[in-house]
């Protein structure tokens, strides 16, 4: 069975999400079935590679929430990312293009690596100093290496423009083919799609019933009908 994850790395639902569909799959009988394929998706594909500012101003230009609400809203998903066992900071990070993070995680398809970039590059925008945006090239080769990538070939993707860039705008063309307006996006084996950071039950829910069906993309709803999501209008703001 495949699972393919429409994500970004700017997206805190998304590294929510991720965590908790991997707590889903470690306890799920046929894990070892079970192919994960990330998907590229750009919550801002329209912002200059060298326009980086403050995630806190970022909220408030771009999505219209006062500071006190952005600063609310980061220290709430902080709560959330601990529950998860996430590392969350939720002062001092700043807001880029993702679009050669993207091409990167295609490249790490390539070599069997991408979920464990997708983490690396996570925990480096959500939990660790240093900025993913605002470093240059060697800091994503960087985090490249740590993933277990080869140094030289992450700089010469790097380095070209169009490497993978008709990957990366396939996945978003197929994302909006298959409806998904925010992410995370989970779809299972073309059968099922989950959207948003689910709880973990959800997920295996989804999985039991996606395994060995066949039929048309059935959207499943969480509890609360709408989980929480990134999307054009900005991220869900949880609840405490």
């Amino acid at each position: 069975m495949r699972v393919e994850i429409w994500s970004d790395i700017a997206c805190p639902w998304c590294y929510v999400g991720k965590a908790r569909f991997d707590k889903a799959l470690a306890d799920f009988p046929h894990r070892d079935q079970v192919e994960v394929v990330h998907r590229s998706f750009e919550l801002d594909p329209h912002r200059a590679k060298d326009d980086i500012q403050p995630v806190l101003t970022m909220l408030t230009e771009k999505y219209g929430m006062s500071e006190a609400q952005a600063r609310a809203g980061e220290e709430n998903l902080g709560q959330q990312a601990a529950a998860e066992g996430l590392a969350y900071r939720t002062r001092g990070r700043d807001h880029g293009n993702t679009f050669d993070m993207h091409r990167l995680l295609h490249l790490a398809k390539e070599h069997g690596r991408q979920s464990e970039l997708l983490d690396a590059l996570y925990r480096a925008n959500f939990a660790e100093e240093r900025s993913v945006f605002a470093e240059g090239h060697e800091r994503l080769v960087e985090l490249a290496v740590s993933a277990g990538l080869d140094a030289d070939g992450a700089r010469e993707v790097l380095a070209d423009p169009d490497a993978y860039a008709d990957e990366v705008r396939a996945d978003e063309r197929e994302a909006a083919q298959l409806g998904a307006t925010g992410v995370p996006f989970f779809v299972l084996d073309r059968t099922y799609g989950v959207s948003g950071a689910q709880p973990a039950e959800v997920f295996t829910r989804a999985l039991t019933q996606a395994w060995g069906e066949r039929s048309p993309l059935t959207l499943l709803q969480g509890g609360d009908g709408d989980a929480d999501a990134c999307g054009p209008d900005g991220c869900a703001v949880p609840h405490s």
